[in-house]
């Protein structure tokens, strides 16, 4: 015969009711009782019936996870496999499950957030992007449906969506000052897509620091990632071509950056001696790569495990004022960046 809450209760000597709220994680019910009903629930050997729970508080108790394209491109990239493994911890720590989206175009992964949302399958979603002109937090709003955004709002949406970022423009700032303190003034930046809040503020930062030296901003020192993808070496091989060439380049993600290390081995290009790199996201082949990468550690779990948190706020108190949290970066200084001699320095 299957154990039952009354079992629980009965061995734990609490009310059943106290058993569904420790189920629920209530704050209502003190640590002390949690672990006495969770040692009987471990000891009878009881699982709670999450379906039947469901049905009767109409939640589903799982989480919609939106991704910035299908499944398996996204999880090719270190960043999303790091941010769900925060996003999952605290989930298992609030009995959540989760639930991915697979769409491989922008259409697709709407529709897929429609059904999310009209089918009733999630309590709630964590957008892993924020994209200019989104279609989506505009529908979420307009359902009314609780949802945390990792990334910064663009613009007019950011007083009404709550969210975790980290201060991407600052990053992309203190990055380039660092390059220009170690005497880089020819410094290159390769971005991501202008429709991705994050590059925009990457640009922005690299700028900033740019025009706060008094350096003019070259737009052959700036590629996209499209670029990149398109061109591939054509494009770093026009970079280094050019009247000045850099002696710096800030690099869009770990990624990315592992494929220009590459790249510039086989042009016979030294990295440091004859240029130096600073990524972003501090993904474990930043430590692996030859030589290791200087680059900005945005805690990526943190990212998750904070947005989750959000999430399970909004959940419960629906009229929770909109909070954003900023998670901090740190400069990992390793083997990618060298100081210039003056002899080295050129001339704008």
């Amino acid at each position: 015969m299957a154990v039952t809450i009354k079992d629980v209760a009965k061995l734990a000597n609490v009310a059943p009711s106290t058993v569904s709220r420790v189920i629920a994680n209530s704050p209502r019910i003190s640590e002390k009782t949690k672990v006495k009903v969770r040692e009987a629930m471990e000891k009878l050997g009881y699982h709670p019936n999450f379906h039947a729970r469901s049905l009767a508080n109409k939640s589903t108790n799982t989480i919609g996870i939106v991704m910035p394209s299908s499944a398996n491109k996204s999880f090719q990239n270190p960043f999303f496999p790091e941010v769900i493994r925060g996003i999952s911890s605290k989930a298992y720590q609030e009995n959540y499950g989760l639930y991915l989206s697979t769409g491989q175009t922008e259409e697709e992964i709407f529709q897929e957030v429609v059904h999310m949302v009209q089918g009733g399958r999630v309590d709630g979603i964590i957008l892993l992007y924020s994209r200019v002109n989104d279609k989506i937090m505009p529908y979420l709003q307009q359902q009314k449906f609780p949802f945390v955004l990792i990334g910064r709002p663009y613009n007019e949406e950011i007083h009404s969506i709550t969210y975790v970022n980290n201060d991407n423009y600052k990053a992309a700032k203190t990055v380039t000052e660092y390059l220009l303190l170690l005497g880089h003034r020819n410094i290159a930046f390769i971005g991501g897509e202008l429709d991705f809040v994050v590059a925009v503020d990457h640009k922005k930062g690299y700028e900033q620091a740019l025009k706060n030296a008094k350096i003019p901003i070259r737009e052959e020192y700036i590629i996209s990632h499209h670029e990149l993808e398109q061109g591939g070496e054509d494009a770093i091989i026009q970079l280094m071509s050019s009247s000045v060439p850099p002696t710096a380049l800030i690099g869009l993600d770990d990624i990315m950056t592992f494929g220009l290390l590459k790249m510039f081995s086989e042009m016979g290009i030294r990295v440091p001696d004859d240029i130096s790199i600073v990524s972003f996201n501090n993904v474990l082949i930043s430590e692996l790569s030859s030589p290791p990468m200087t680059t900005v550690d945005i805690n990526i779990f943190g990212l998750g495990f904070e947005a989750m948190k959000l999430l399970v706020e909004k959940i419960k108190e629906p009229t929770k004022e909109v909070k954003s949290v900023i998670i901090p970066h740190k400069l990992v200084k390793r083997q990618t960046c060298k100081a210039l001699n003056r002899s080295e320095k050129k001339d704008e």
